[in-house]
């Protein structure tokens, strides 16, 4: 059965996720202590404990998903796993490389690290805003950004029917109450406007970094955000990578190919189970499960032993 790992992305977070790949698998455990060396500083400790304010901080955000889905892959990988194709929903793409061996996972932490730094930086805390329609078609919402003034975008597109804007928080106000008799309209808690031109100042940043770390060969496909496709090579990495800090990330484009693709089944890694959300709206009957979930993983893992 051709099996994609999705990779989770930031938003997925809670105190004490992946703490029973820790308490389970010494593979695992090595890669939250991985992380912790390279960042310098208890990473696991925040991850595990908390508080709750100082995990949702970005700059610790970004590193702790990443650290949780590349725990879980930890544990597959060293029961000889090969997928048929990896992807990861936007700070997720840097998982799914790791997985792909185009990043070291140390690069991958800290590059995470800066990421979320450099977002929350680009925009002055609450000037930005991000929200969720439901139940309206891409050039519908299109439409309603152009209609208003200042900066308001698609984010990502995470299924049909459901699509995420994100900018100026007059912007995104102003096209939610426009939106609100034709669609379901949930505004989304976050700290910086994610994956939208006011980002440009991250993007640049982050480029710097990118370009100064060494990319290895895949060993199997990848489908980034930007470029919805099966992608054989790590050539173009870097420059998707940064591309993906100011455009959408186009998820449901992602699965439909997968599925195009002949992918019958989707594993998500990471904490919850987000992405399998996501593909049930356009796959219901494609099998699925999450390595957040100690019984699904438990099923995988037997799987994979016999």
């Amino acid at each position: 059965m051709k099996t994609a790992l999705l990779f989770a992305g930031q938003a997925t977070q809670f105190v004490g996720m992946g703490r029973h790949l820790f308490d389970a698998f010494p593979e695992a455990r090595a890669v939250f202590e991985a992380a912790d060396e390279a960042l310098g500083e208890p990473l696991s400790r925040v991850i595990f404990e908390g508080p709750a304010a100082d995990l949702d901080r970005t700059e610790n955000t970004q590193p702790a998903v990443l650290t949780v889905a590349c725990a879980a892959w930890a544990v597959l990988d060293a029961r000889g796993f090969v997928p048929a194709v990896v992807a990861g929903h936007s700070l997720g793409e840097y998982g799914a490389l790791v997985a792909a061996g185009a990043l070291r996972f140390d690069d991958a932490v800290r590059l995470c690290r800066r990421r979320g730094q450099y977002m929350q930086q680009a925009v002055p805390e609450g000037a930005g805003a991000m929200a969720a329609i439901q139940r309206l078609d891409r050039d519908q919402i299109e439409a309603a950004c152009r209609a208003v003034e200042g900066v308001c975008e698609i984010a990502a597109i995470n299924a049909p029917g459901l699509i995420v804007i994100s900018g100026e928080r007059a912007a995104v106000e102003a096209v939610c109450k426009t939106l609100e008799g034709e669609a379901i309209v949930t505004p989304l808690p976050v700290s910086a406007p994610f994956h939208c031109s006011l980002l440009r100042p991250a993007a640049d940043r982050l480029a710097v970094d990118l370009a100064a770390v060494d990319l290895g060969a895949l060993r199997f496909p990848y489908v980034p955000n930007v470029d919805p496709v099966f992608t054989a090579s790590a050539d173009g990495a870097r420059e998707r990578l940064v591309r993906q800090v100011t455009e959408a990330v186009r998820w449901s484009e992602t699965i439909a190919h997968m599925i195009e693709r002949g992918v019958e089944r989707f594993w998500h890694l990471g904490p919850g189970r987000s992405n399998l959300t996501h593909v049930k709206r356009q796959a219901r009957r494609a099998a699925m499960g999450s390595a957040d979930d100690p019984k699904e993983l438990a099923s995988m893992l037997q799987e994979l032993s016999a």
